[in-house]
């Protein structure tokens, strides 16, 4: 039989959830929204696991989005699953949010190659692509510089637009968040190990804790 495999998304602009075995997807939800991940999450799985007519002991696998992203969101769905990994003994997998936009970019394309670029304010963007790129932070100019070279382009993400005055053939397709069934389904050939996946924070929080309560907490 197939593995059945339950994946989620809380990274950025948008909460999913999907259960797939093997190459068919059983269930799916997504739901834009920039906050309210937290509260949303449980009942989304939830829904996605009785629409696909399993129970959480008929799963084989889990997988789970690991960022960059909020660093809320971030936490919200890696406690959630290392939760459940702990709960079901399941092995638990992640990847990264801008490989499952770019996967879904390339596959909705054609193209030979994609990128997924997350505008991460401050002037950078968050960047990776299918041709080997792994998930970065870099200025605007540097990423558009590195993009050019593409003869042709699927781009995906909030940072597409800022893009295409560079990547004169590239295609951009109207995908801002993960969706958990390409989290799923690039989970689906990622080894595990019994430690659990970590949030990838490709540069510290905006927020910083007041000075006193910094020391305090030390």
């Amino acid at each position: 039989m197939s593995e059945r495999l339950l994946a989620i998304d809380t990274t950025f602009g948008a909460c999913s959830a999907a259960v797939l075995q093997g190459t068919q997807v059983l269930a799916r939800r997504f739901e834009v929204m920039q906050r309210g991940h937290a509260e949303a999450l449980a009942p989304m799985v939830d829904a996605a696991m009785r629409e696909a007519g399993l129970a959480f002991a008929d799963l084989d696998k889990l997988a789970v989005a690991t960022g960059p992203g909020s660093f809320t969101g971030q936490r919200v769905g890696l406690a959630f699953m290392r939760g459940l990994k702990v709960a079901l003994g399941l092995p638990l997998a992640g990847v990264t949010s801008l490989a499952a936009m770019a996967a879904e970019a390339l596959a909705e394309s054609g193209l030979e190659v994609a990128a997924a670029v997350h505008d991460a304010k401050r002037n950078e963007v968050y960047v990776e692509t299918t041709a080997g790129l792994a998930a970065q932070v870099m200025a605007i100019a540097d990423a558009q510089r590195l993009l050019s070279a593409f003869p042709s382009l699927a781009l995906a993400g909030t940072g597409a637009p800022l893009m295409t005055s560079v990547c004169l053939f590239a295609r951009v397709l109207p995908i801002t968040a993960p969706d958990a069934v390409w989290v799923a389904r690039l989970a689906a050939g990622v080894a595990v190990t019994d430690a659990p996946p970590r949030p990838l924070y490709l540069r510290a929080p905006d927020a910083k804790l007041p000075k006193a309560a910094a020391v305090g907490a030390r």
